[in-house]
């Protein structure tokens, strides 16, 4: 590998699904344990070796802490924080402490925000104009996976992306056929040259601690979309480089982008929320 052979690691997972219907084709949207939202997000970290070596040591501290010995999810037969860091599971004490780790060494995060009452309007559309269409919210994630990396596959020589697992069927071709695509129409559209090459791996967070940081902002954004609980959210923001929110539609059909100059807060997605 040549000495200025420039490398770049990014970790993907989602919060929520991509789930609209049940096997009845009945909406779900609304329904209890059908989120509303559905996020994809990137975490871009250049020194993710030191940031895994830390939580990793925190982790086997908690283990030990006697104060965690009867806590259920910290036993092994329920096969949650004992193994990984899970926000969902995890105690408030562990979540301050996973918290507090991630700020001190400000890792890069980015997401894709889709209103799912939106999707449905779309499938809806569309479904009159093709009776041959049929939604499957694999479609809805690898056009996530699109938007989200449309500006991040155009500098350096290689790229590693890691995926979380997402059910059973291996989907590490759909995936890589997607960033291609991507990069594909970036070359199109700059009119530029790209000859970076992609590698593309499916993992399994128990087994990757970077996923793990990943569902922690994942977790924060969430929160923030599905329950108007902002202070997660604050909290990580400084590490938050871009919220891409699609479905955000006041000023132009793309959507909008929010940044640390234009942060995202309650205000903002409570003027923008249609409700269902």
């Amino acid at each position: 590998m040549p000495f200025n052979h420039l490398q770049k690691f990014y970790y993907v997972d989602e919060a929520g699904d991509g789930n609209i219907f049940d096997k009845k084709g009945r909406v779900l949207i609304g329904q209890e344990g059908c989120s509303k939202y559905f996020i994809l997000g990137v975490l871009d970290f250049n020194n993710m070796e030191i940031l895994a070596n830390e939580l990793s040591e925190l982790h086997r501290n908690l283990l030990m802490d006697p104060y965690f010995s009867k806590v259920p999810s910290m036993l092994p037969s329920n096969r949650k924080t004992y193994y990984f860091f899970h926000a969902t599971d995890d105690l408030p004490e562990v979540r301050r402490e996973v918290f507090s780790v991630i700020r001190k060494y400000d890792p890069r995060f980015m997401a894709v925000v889709r209103n799912k009452a939106r999707v449905l309007d779309y499938i809806q559309r569309r479904t009159k104009q093709d009776a041959y269409y049929h939604y499957h919210p694999n479609e809805l994630y690898d056009f996530m996976v699109r938007i989200l990396f449309k500006n991040l596959l155009h500098k350096e020589d290689e790229y590693h992306i890691t995926f979380s697992n997402r059910g059973k069927q291996d989907r590490t071709r759909y995936l890589k056929a997607a960033l291609m695509r991507t990069q594909h129409r970036y070359v199109q559209q700059t009119q530029t040259a790209n000859a970076s090459i992609l590698n593309v791996y499916p993992k399994n967070s128990r087994n990757c601690i970077p996923l793990q940081v990943v569902d922690y902002f994942l977790w924060s954004l969430q929160r923030f979309y599905e329950k108007h609980e902002d202070r997660y959210l604050n909290y990580v923001w400084p590490s938050i480089k871009l919220v891409h929110d699609l479905d955000d539609n006041r000023k132009t059909d793309y959507g909008f982008y929010y940044t640390q100059k234009k942060p995202l807060t309650l205000a903002a997605l409570d003027d923008n929320s249609p409700g269902i």
